[in-house]
């Protein structure tokens, strides 16, 4: 049967792509593993007690559009191929039996450990009758030799994902078989179980995998395999019309052998009392009461006039959600913990605050599998300073449309002050990234509203920077989401305005005091909170223009102006800092030294004099 999928494949690449698949040596174990172990139902790809299968190694997506075309998915093959970006199977990541299919090496490995967890936390919640899978990963050498990849292993063999099956490519290269055993002995001495076997002998990989399904441990099986093995297709591909009937009919059986399992699952979901409560958390819907606590929070936040840091905010916020949005989970480097939510630990999954130990490449990633899974919301605090290892899982997320939030904070890790410096560069190379949404509120009404905005949105991820100092309540009301829109007036001008000061997160506080300072020269200006750019770039053009005005625009940010031009036109002025890489905070504090209300306020007088508009009146506090 493996012939009909390397036939198939190279049918898919075409005479000028036999070298596209270089997994193609693999072909006997995905055989193996499709034909005889994978639990799937090509009638119903979407099962959600099926196994999970990951291609880790996206070099062998020829393969899964072959796997997915034999055993019936309905799609015609050549037509699948031709609507994946060439080079990968990112449009596989929620096609047939396939969770994911591409990203950079190590990413699928990671984030086939985050479903492996999630199997395990949804089973000890509502039972095994009805989330009994298994997870399946297809990885090369490259996936587990970089960081995340890595990283993922760790975890795995530290939780005792026994579930988990990872066959990997060890093969035909003569030259890295001392760095394949030198990773079998990690693994091992990890909490892995290791088989090594002939990957092109059916036999052996079939009694690899049982011994898989009886382990305690997770298993890595290293299938060793020659370049061109016996039966192989030729290398200048196949007739995707020419498959002999009786293959196609082995084939076709193979992809209907869950369907008794798939039957008997649906009974047992019949009968089971929580049934609603299951396909609610499975299909992504928040319980109808999900905002009902923040709601509460919000009025008291905005009663208070409390300062607040949004960091501190944001803590309440999901101790609000807690109660009500039970699939709401947390994921922390360096033992942080969310406060109110018990640990999972080996074993016992039944808590709900992960512990990622010191790894941010493979917590990323690990999250993207929990939200692919489905039945979790996971959330994951760091710093703005490691979001650049949570960028390619971010990235993978945003592709795929998984519902992932990150909380980023000033400090090392999401902790708390001191840590490395805040960059320049990261708000402008975070906002860069399609479909992803980036919140930087103002303070703690603000935080609560962006939190809600994340939490709603089921089609991708949300980053939410907080600030970790203080910040003075600027928000009175909290009846509407104002955030929703992405940017609003947060007080107008006395009269008809002379400038607009847009500004996120702490620096909305100090245009609010250069708004006084000017109001004292008679400058009207208005003051416009900018906590996602994303939300208000899709607003109506009639919508944008009302609330940034037509007069002069000055923007507002401790970062680098990259991007503002957007927002401010060709007479604006940024406010900011310029340089790359350099922190923009004082060692001391988060507020940035050079960003100071009575500096904005010089600034909007100085170009209003250069626009011809009449400024000599003196500003209030000044020394002119």
């Amino acid at each position: 049967m493996s012939d009909a999928v390397r036939a198939t494949a190279l049918g898919l690449a075409g005479p000028e792509g036999a070298g596209v698949c270089p997994l193609l040596h693999m072909a006997e174990a995905i055989t193996v593993l499709w034909t005889r172990y994978l639990r799937f139902d090509a009638a119903d790809p979407r099962w959600l007690d099926r196994d999970r299968f990951v291609l880790s190694a996206a070099g062998g997506t020829p393969l899964l559009h072959a796997l997915l075309h034999l055993t019936g998915d309905g799609r015609d093959a050549g037509a699948r191929a031709a609507a994946a970006p060439a080079g990968n199977g990112f449009a596989l990541g929620r096609d047939g039996a396939a969770e994911l299919a591409a990203g950079l090496a190590g990413q699928g490995v990671a984030a086939a450990v985050g479903m492996a967890l999630a199997e395990r936390m949804l089973a000890a919640r509502f039972g095994r009758s009805l989330v009994d899978h298994r997870t399946w990963i297809i990885a090369s050498a490259g996936d587990l030799a970089e960081g995340a990849g890595q990283e993922a292993i760790a975890l795995a063999g530290h939780y005792r994902l026994d579930r988990m099956t990872c066959l990997f490519d060890d093969g035909p290269d003569d030259g890295a078989a001392a760095w394949a055993i030198e990773q079998f002995r990690r693994l091992a001495s990890g909490g892995w179980a290791v088989k090594q076997v002939d990957g092109d002998d059916p036999a052996q990989i079939a009694g690899a995998l049982s011994f898989a399904i009886r382990s305690k441990k997770p298993t890595l099986i290293a299938c060793r395999t020659r370049q061109s093995p016996p039966g192989a297709a030729r290398s200048d591909g196949g007739d995707l019309a020419a498959l002999p009937e009786q293959e196609a009919e082995r084939w076709q059986l193979a992809g209907r052998r869950g369907a008794a399992a798939r039957r008997s699952w649906l009974k047992r979901l019949a009968r089971h009392p929580r049934r609603p409560e299951f396909e609610r958390v499975m299909a992504g819907r928040l319980p109808e009461t999900w905002q009902d606590g923040v709601a509460t929070l919000k009025a008291a936040f905005a009663q208070s006039q409390q300062a607040v840091a949004p960091s501190e905010a944001s803590e309440r916020v999901i101790e609000a959600f807690l109660p009500t949005v039970t699939e709401l989970l947390a994921g922390a480097v360096r033992g942080g913990q969310a406060r109110g939510l018990a640990e999972v630990t080996p074993g016992s999954f039944g808590g709900r605050s992960l512990d990622f130990g010191f790894g941010k490449h493979g917590m990323a990633a690990a999250l993207s599998g929990l939200a692919s899974h489905g039945g979790l919301i996971p959330f994951a605090r760091s710093s703005v300073v490691a979001s650049d290892w949570v960028r390619p899982a971010l990235r993978l997320d945003a592709m795929l449309g998984q519902r992932v939030i990150h909380l980023l904070t000033h400090g090392p890790d999401g902790g708390a002050g001191g840590g490395p410096p805040w960059p320049a560069e990261h708000l402008p190379s975070l906002r860069a990234m399609p479909g992803l949404l980036v919140f930087r509120p103002a303070d703690a009404v603000e935080t609560a509203e962006c939190w809600e905005l994340a939490m709603r949105r089921g089609d991708g991820p949300s980053l939410l920077v907080l600030a970790e100092q203080s910040l003075p309540a600027l928000r009175a009301e909290a009846a509407e989401n104002r955030c929703a829109r992405g940017g609003y007036v947060l007080a107008e001008a006395d009269g008809p305005r002379h400038a607009t000061l847009i500004a996120t997160g702490p620096e909305v506080a100090v245009a609010m005091e250069a708004r006084h300072l000017l109001a004292a020269g008679r400058i009207a200006v208005a003051v416009v909170s900018l906590p996602c750019w994303e939300l208000f770039e899709v607003q109506d053009a009639a919508i944008r223009a009302q609330v940034l005005g037509a007069a002069l625009r000055v923007g507002i940010e401790a970062g680098n102006g990259f991007g503002w031009d957007r927002w401010l036109g060709e007479d604006g002025v940024f406010i900011g800092h310029s340089g790359r890489g350099a922190s923009v905070y004082a060692p001391c504090g988060d507020r940035p030294p050079d960003i100071t209300a009575a500096e904005v306020a010089a600034s909007v007088r100085r170009r209003l004099g250069d626009l011809g508009f009449e400024t000599d009146l003196p500003l209030e506090g000044s020394t002119e």
